[in-house]
């Protein structure tokens, strides 16, 4: 479970994160949306220990990223939006990094490897070094790299950046399964069809401030249109139109 309360976070005079609150359960999948400059990296980055807030709190899978972050990490994988790799790798040699890192013993790590690396065709490149591959195969490598330990809780930056349709796919549906699982899934995107296609939820940030949260009938209902979320995004972004923060819970949860 992912949590988030009553965040904020200053730089100088600038709030970019204004009193967030937000539950994501187990099992599923959140697609964070905003324009430019709303606070969405911000946010992932408080919520995966990066940054320190301001004041509030964020915890992953009851942990407080502040005060246990070893055992927060613990349940956490994480893709920034321009993931950090170690270029003098092959990919088999990260991967085997990441699992030191993790604990994995040997017959899980490569259970793990026999899954992700034909899932995300990387056999061709497992022995190459990182630093020759393209943008879209060292995504696909963080992707996979992070997915290796079975994560509880997924946080992913802009996930499709560099993806081919084909492994946009696999990604769309890697994520999804693990969802099913239990995993709970974070992603910020500016690809609406991405979080219309595959989020249980949907919230929308703008000036730091989570503006609206729901399934996307509630998103529409909420904006008061109807038709593509495109148009429901536009409304509720829109500077002329302020609105009030939206409620942290799940829609027909208790929490």
């Amino acid at each position: 479970m992912i949590e988030m309360d009553h965040v904020v976070k200053r730089f100088g005079d600038l709030v970019a994160v204004n009193d967030l609150s937000l539950r994501i359960p187990a099992g599923e999948f959140f697609a964070l949306l905003g324009p430019n400059a709303a606070g969405k990296t911000t946010t992932l980055r408080i919520l995966v220990g990066l940054i320190k807030p301001t004041s509030g709190s964020a915890r992953l899978g009851g942990h407080d990223i502040q005060q246990e972050p070893i055992e927060a990490r613990r349940h956490l994988a994480y893709v920034p939006d321009f993931p950090f790799l170690y270029d003098k790798l092959t990919p088999i040699e990260f991967f085997r990094f990441v699992a030191q890192l993790y604990q994995i013993d040997e017959s899980r790590f490569r259970a793990g490897c026999d899954e992700l690396i034909p899932r995300f065709t990387l056999e061709e490149f497992a022995a190459k070094p990182i630093e020759g591959l393209s943008h879209g195969t060292r995504q696909r490598v963080a992707i996979a790299s992070a997915l290796l330990h079975d994560p509880d809780v997924f946080v992913i930056d802009e996930p499709m950046v560099g993806l081919d349709p084909h492994h946009a796919r696999v990604v769309k549906d890697i994520l999804e399964e693990r969802a099913r699982r239990g995993m709970a899934v974070l992603i910020s995107t500016h690809q609406l069809e991405v979080a219309e296609e595959m989020a249980d939820r949907i919230g929308i940030m703008s000036q730091g401030r989570l503006i609206a949260a729901g399934p996307i009938d509630e998103i529409r209902r909420q904006s008061g249109l109807g038709g593509p979320l495109e148009q429901s995004f536009l409304a509720l972004t829109d500077p002329a139109s302020p609105r009030e923060p939206a409620p942290a819970g799940r829609s027909n949860s208790p929490l």
